[in-house]
């Protein structure tokens, strides 16, 4: 397992040959920009059709994807959008997702942007269309017919003659040698016959069975076994490592200290836990945190860095000229990836080379950190992707990795690492802590005319990317940097409507010099956003900001729809203009049988449970997906416990490739999300993390009595796919909080909905 293998010997043990190295000078333009989810140069030439497919000398074709599946279902959907590109069926396609040395470098599986990025007009379906229309043109070559006078199925292209050829006599065991083409022509989905259909999981059986093999399964010959010794508070650091404390433990291989990273190897794991407990650190302390009671306060006192996302420049004159302005502040806390599974990695660091094995979302990035880490030549570095503990952000996959390398190249040994799950609550990059303050201006009609929104996000670190292994704990600890906030005012903005993270409400027309790029119909309007530096280190958590930002846009929403008595619904239709998050709306109400009326529910008892109902809408990221969520809840007054009934969800993804697929996405998503909106919160005291298990971390229990969710899945079959990975659990807290509001007349403007927060508000209320 630990052998070098490169991509001739891959694909040649794959039954085909496939070679296509390149130059900088060869990779095609997009392969070469520089966002949050592009890629740098690689050995992979993404330009060339040989990096994507090849086929076997049995017919077999094997696809390469830097799109890796971590519980979402990226490699069954994947594996179908193949199959039908090139007419064969799904048992026919071998898919390799994600290993530096024979896929692609597609960035980080992230920001639902794998669905955009490989099923619309490039990447892994243009390849994929292009070698059909290559091995048709073969075909009609060997033929003698023309293209349009022959059909495929099965991998074999036949005349209406009857004669006929397969894939693996024209190129099997050969390479294409052509370009991917940019006019190569995805087949229609009227013509579908494995994508867009319910194909299970090709996954499910070994997952139901536990002969699944995750990362924590890998194991390399020699293999030995390392923990690692976190600062026991924030901003701690060494002062002195006894070695000899561990002297007396069995199987002891080594103590490792780079700077403030401490980390021990043992023959055994049982060796290494005992070890990594009994060694004797001194720590200086940190510079202790902030109080927690007081840190939203905090948070808005901070230097920022500031963008200005809108501005029409009359918002102050209309909200002084308004008939009515109200105000509202949204509070939502740091929260944890909470993986039910530690993360875990293997690592095997030689002098000259590194292969790592790794539950990371970004293969390449990783290489690249692995690299500075290591200071191995990048060309030397492997990293092979090996799912982990489901996770949608950054966990602790990547630091693991580091860890797991850091530990490898000190004994010179392969590494397993699997962190505990103190270790990975206490140093993991959390879900930013948000302070959204919201400010609207009816007319005399009740109509919103003006609507200014501040924003303020912490920031610490974040994914290493390709160039910032400080951005996690291992990184930071072993002396890199991290990237921090540097304060600047905002400046008028320009060009688009960025609105990537959700700031900009959906019902603000989102005008940017005189282009309106938003879903909504107030033009008067102003989002200005803050990011402040973070005491603890933060990164993606499934749907990062979008998810706290729509939380108070539309809770503020609902708000001003009661000021005006008007039906939630109505009031938001009234208040949007793009088609397609206006008929999620209308869909999710229909479906639900919507109790048209204002909020709360007239005639509710203030002894007793009750029921309410809510909704919240959303344009994922502006245009990444279009959802609508009514929750209907259960709230007893008493004790102040929550419990939602039902959801109804409906999703616009533009062309749906697994209907199933979609589903089990929106369904996660949103007892995830119910899971955020009703209990996780990090914690700390003057110096340390307190959420340090599944006692002190509060995610939904087992055996809770799960909603009934009921999905309804519109299918723009003339539509771009986008991305449906986050787009439902965006809604989960707006929605229940919208519905705990309607059931009790008490309004939660901080998430988690705990009982606490839940009958201070109860008691509060006029």
């Amino acid at each position: 397992m630990n052998k070098e293998i490169s991509r001739r010997d891959f694909v040649k043990a794959s039954g085909a040959l496939v070679v296509c190295f390149s130059t900088a000078a060869s990779i095609e333009p997009f392969a070469m920009a520089q966002g949050p989810f592009d890629t740098h140069q690689s050995h992979i030439d993404p330009g060339k059709l040989d990096s994507w497919l090849a086929v076997a000398s049995d017919g077999m074709v094997t696809a390469y994807t830097g799109k890796c599946d971590f519980g979402q279902g990226m490699y069954t959907v994947q594996t179908q959008l193949v199959a039908e590109e090139l007419c064969v069926s799904i048992s026919q396609v071998k898919l390799i997702q994600c290993d530096t040395s024979v896929t692609p470098d597609q960035g980080t599986t992230s920001g639902s942007q794998s669905t955009p990025t490989n099923f619309n007009a490039e990447n892994l379906a243009q390849a994929a269309a292009t070698a059909r229309e290559a091995l048709v043109g073969m075909a009609a070559q060997r033929l003698g017919v023309a293209v349009d006078q022959l059909a495929i199925e099965n991998g074999v292209v036949s005349a209406k003659s009857g004669r006929h050829v397969s894939y693996d006599e024209l190129v099997g065991g050969k390479h294409f040698d052509i370009a991917v083409s940019s006019t190569a022509k995805r087949r229609l989905p009227s013509e579908w016959k494995v994508l867009g259909k319910p194909v299970p999981s090709t996954d499910r059986v070994a997952l139901m069975a536990g002969t699944f093999e995750f990362v924590h399964n890998v194991h390399v010959l020699g293999m030995v076994h390392g923990r690692v010794v976190r600062p026991p508070e924030i901003g701690a650091t060494v002062a002195n490592v006894d070695e000899k404390s561990v002297q007396h433990i069995p199987g002891v291989i080594k103590v490792v200290v780079r700077n403030n990273f401490v980390g021990v190897v043992a023959e055994k794991q049982w060796q290494a836990a005992q070890a990594a407990t009994d060694l004797k650190v001194a720590w200086k302390p940190g510079p202790g945190l902030p109080a927690q009671k007081d840190f939203y306060a905090y948070m808005l006192k901070q230097p920022s860095r500031q963008v200005m996302l809108v501005n029409s420049n009359d918002v102050d004159n209309k909200l002084k000229s308004a008939s009515r302005v109200l105000q509202a502040t949204y509070l939502h806390p740091y929260q944890a990836h909470g993986s039910l599974g530690s993360s875990c990695a293997v690592a095997d660091v030689q002098e000259l080379k590194a292969t790592v094995w790794s539950a990371t979302q970004s293969v390449y990035p990783t290489r690249h950190s692995v690299s500075i880490l290591t200071g191995l030549p990048l060309d030397n570095v492997r990293v092979i992707f090996v799912r982990g503990s489901g996770c949608y952000g950054l966990n602790a996959a990547d630091t693991v990795s580091y860890d797991a390398a850091l530990l490898s190249q000190a004994v010179h040994k392969p590494v397993r690492v699997q962190l505990t799950r103190q270790d990975e609550f206490v140093s993991e990059n959390y879900g930013a802590a948000c302070v959204i303050e919201q400010q609207a201006g009816l007319d005399a009609s009740g109509a919103i005319e003006a609507w200014d929104c501040q924003t303020w996000s912490a920031s610490f670190g974040g994914r290493p990317g390709y160039e910032k292994p400080g951005n996690v704990i291992t990184g930071m600890l072993a002396g890199l940097d991290p990237d921090t906030i540097t304060p600047q005012a905002a400046t008028e903005p320009t060009g688009d409507l960025r609105n990537g993270s959700n700031a900009v409400p959906s019902y603000l027309a989102g005008c940017v010099n005189g282009t309106c790029g938003g879903a909504g119909s107030i033009r008067s309007e102003r989002v200005l956003t803050h990011a402040v530096k973070s005491p603890f280190l933060t990164g993606p958590l499934r749907s990062p900001l979008r998810l706290q930002n729509t939380f108070a846009h539309e809770c503020f929403m609902d708000e001003i729809s009661t000021y005006v008595k008007a039906d939630p619904v109505a009031y938001r239709l009234q208040h949007l203009r793009e088609a397609r998050i206006i008929d999620v709306v209308k869909a999710a109400a229909r479906t639900a049988n919507w109790d048209a009326r204002p909020s709360p529910k007239p005639g509710s008892s203030r002894a007793s449970t009750v029921t309410g109902r809510g909704i919240a809408c959303v344009g994922y990221e502006g245009d990444n997906g279009y959802a609508a969520l009514v929750a209907e809840v259960e709230v007893d007054q008493a004790s102040g416990r929550v419990q939602v009934k039902r959801f109804v969800v409906a999703h616009d993804c533009g062309t749906i490739s697994n209907p199933d697929g979609l589903r089990n996405q929106i369904e996660g998503g949103l007892l995830q999300g119910t899971s955020r909106a009703l209990g996780e919160e990090i914690t700390w005291d003057d110096r340390k993390v307190t959420s340090i298990d599944w006692r002190s971390y509060n995610t939904l229990p087992l055996g809770i009595q799960a909603p009934v969710i009921e999905s309804v899945l519109i299918d723009r079959r003339a539509a771009e796919a986008t991305g449906a990975g986050e787009t439902a659990i965006t809604l989960a807290a707006a929605a229940i909080g919208n519905a705990i509001f309607d059931a009790t007349g008490a309004r939660i403007r901080e998430v988690p909905f705990t009982s606490d927060r839940v009958k201070a508000a109860l008691s509060s209320r006029g």
